[in-house]
C-alpha cells in the first residue's frame, strides 16, 4: 500500500492534480503542476538591467528637464538627501512609436518601432531604498533584508517545469556574478531544487558555459553505475533523516545533472541556428543570451533571468550618455529580434517578458559635472510584454521632473502579484510554511494591477 501511494502521488504530480505540501518536498519537485486558475502566461523571461537604468533617458520623457538644465530644481520637487547638483536634460531624443504613440528614447528605437503596441510601460514603479543590495533583493526576492526565496524559485515551486532534463530556473550573467551574487536566484527555505542555475554567458563553448557538462573520463554507462551507487548511499542516509530537504535536493540535483549532459549541450548551442537569424539577434553577448533564451523556452524552461553583466553595468554616476548608449545598442537589437522570434514561433502570447532594473536614476546630475545620475527608488520605469499583458499601454506617471511616482503608483510587491496572476497563481495562496508561519513572495503586501492585464 505504501508503494501504491507513492506511485499515486507521482502520477498526481505529473498530472498537476497535487500541489506540494508546505513542509515537505514533492516526489518529483519539478513535475508540472496546474495553476490556481486559468493562466495567461506559462513561462517568464526577466531581462534584468542591473545597476539601475535611467527612466528619464529610456521610457519616461521629461521635457521640463531641458528647461531647468544646469539649474537647481524647485526644492519642493526634490525630496532626497542624496548629494546631487543641477537638473540634467536627457541627451537622447524621444519619439512616438506605433499606433499607441508611446514616447520612447532613441536608445530603444528598434524595440519600440517593432513592439511598442504589444508592451505595457510602467512609469510609476517605486521601491524602498536607493541602495543596490537591498533593492536587488527586493526586486528578486520580495524582501530587501532577510533571506527569502527568489521569484524564479517561487514560480517553479508553484508550477513546476515542463522539461525534467533541464533546470526549471536559469540565470544567465556574463563575466561572473552580479552584486550579492547567488542570493539573486536562491531558493532560501524552499527546497534546493527550485534555486536558479547560473550560466556564465561570456563564453561561447557549451563546455565553458556550463561547468562539468561533460565527463571526459568515463562513458555514459559508467556514469550511470556510479550515480546509482551514490543514489543508494544518499537514500540510506535519507532513511535515517526522513523529510530532510537538503538531502532530497541533493538526490534530485545528481539526477538532473546526469540528464542535462545531452539536453543542455543541444539547448545552449546557438550555432545550430541559421546564420541569418544569429545576425538578426546580433553577434554580441546579449544577442547570444537571448537566442539561447528562446531555445530554452522551446524546451520548457519555466523561468529565465538574463542579466546585463557582472557588477552594475547601468550604474552610470558619470559618463551616462556614452555608457547608456553602448549598453542599449546591443540590448535594443537583441530584444527586438527576440520578441519578433517569439511571435513568429507562437511563443509570445504564452511568455511573459519583463524589462527593468532594481531602481531608476535622479533627474538631477551627480556633482560636479552634468554627466551622470544618482540612484532613485522614488520613481522609475519597467515594461512588460506578452503573456496576457495589455499592449500599447502606459501605466502611471512620475512628476514633471521624473523624480517620484505620483499617479497609480506601483510597488515591487504589486509587480510580483501581477506577474503571478498572469501565471495563474494567486499571490496570497502561493505559500510555504517555514519557522511557524506561511511565507509568500509578496509577504503581506501586494495588489494585482488589473489595468496592465489585456
Amino acid at each position: 500500500m505504501g508503494f501504491g501511494m507513492l506511485g499515486l502521488a507521482g502520477l498526481l504530480h505529473s498530472e498537476g492534480l497535487l500541489t506540494p505540501a508546505a513542509d515537505a518536498a514533492p516526489v518529483q519537485p519539478l513535475a508540472p503542476r496546474r495553476p490556481h486558475f486559468t493562466a495567461r502566461a506559462q513561462r517568464v523571461v526577466h531581462l534584468f538591467m542591473n545597476g539601475g537604468p535611467s527612466h528619464v533617458d529610456t521610457f519616461d520623457p521629461k521635457p521640463m528637464l531641458s528647461k531647468y538644465h544646469g539649474r537647481p530644481l524647485p526644492r519642493a520637487n526634490l525630496r532626497t538627501e542624496r548629494k546631487t547638483g543641477a537638473a540634467m536634460r536627457s541627451p537622447f531624443e524621444f519619439r512616438r512609436y506605433g499606433d499607441s504613440g508611446i514616447e520612447v528614447s532613441e536608445l530603444f528605437s528598434r524595440t519600440a518601432a517593432a513592439h511598442i503596441d504589444d508592451m505595457a510601460v510602467i512609469r510609476s514603479m517605486y521601491a524602498d531604498v536607493p541602495n543596490h543590495e537591498p533593492s536587488l533583493m527586493m526586486m528578486n526576492c520580495g524582501d530587501g533584508r532577510l533571506s527569502r526565496p527568489s521569484m524564479g524559485a517561487w514560480i517553479n515551486y508553484g508550477l513546476g517545469s515542463e522539461n525534467q532534463n533541464l533546470p526549471g530556473f536559469i540565470a544567465m550573467c556574463p563575466g561572473g556574478y552580479p552584486i550579492v551574487a547567488t542570493q539573486n536566484w536562491r531558493s532560501s527555505f524552499l527546497p534546493g531544487t527550485y534555486q536558479g542555475t547560473y550560466v556564465d554567458t561570456q563564453h561561447t563553448d557549451v563546455r565553458r558555459l556550463i561547468e562539468n557538462i561533460r565527463n571526459e573520463s568515463m562513458t555514459s554507462n559508467e556514469q550511470r553505475r556510479q550515480l546509482d551507487l551514490v543514489r543508494r548511499m544518499n537514500e540510506m542516509h535519507l532513511d535515517a533523516r526522513p523529510g530532510d530537504a537538503q538531502l532530497e535536493a541533493r538526490l534530485q540535483t545528481f539526477e538532473l545533472a546526469y540528464r542535462m549532459q545531452s539536453e543542455a549541450t543541444d539547448a545552449f548551442d546557438f550555432n545550430r541556428e541559421p546564420l541569418a537569424l544569429r545576425e538578426r539577434y546580433g553577434n554580441t553577448t546579449h544577442g547570444r543570451q537571448l537566442l539561447i533564451t528562446r531555445r530554452l523556452l522551446e524546451r520548457g524552461v519555466r523561468f529565465i533571468q538574463v542579466w546585463s553583466g557582472a557588477g552594475q553595468p547601468w550604474d552610470n554616476h558619470d559618463g551616462l550618455e556614452r555608457n547608456h548608449r553602448n549598453l542599449a545598442r546591443d540590448w535594443d537589437q537583441a530584444i527586438a529580434a527576440f520578441l519578433t522570434d517569439l511571435k513568429a514561433r507562437g511563443l509570445f502570447d504564452s511568455t511573459l517578458v519583463l524589462w527593468g532594473g532594481e531602481f531608476g536614476r535622479t533627474p538631477v546630475a551627480e556633482l560636479p559635472a552634468l554627466s551622470g545620475r544618482d540612484h532613485n527608488h522614488y520613481g522609475f520605469s519597467m515594461w512588460l510584454a506578452g503573456g496576457g499583458v495589455r499592449g500599447g499601454y502606459v501605466h502611471g506617471a512620475t512628476d514633471e521632473f521624473g523624480f517620484a511616482a505620483v499617479e497609480r503608483r506601483m510597488h515591487v510587491h504589486d509587480l510580483h502579484a501581477t506577474m503571478l496572476h498572469l501565471l495563474g497563481l494567486d499571490h496570497t495562496r502561493l505559500t510555504y510554511r517555514y519557522a511557524g508561519r506561511d511565507f509568500r513572495l509578496t509577504d503581506v503586501h501586494g495588489e494585482v494591477i488589473k489595468e496592465i492585464i489585456g
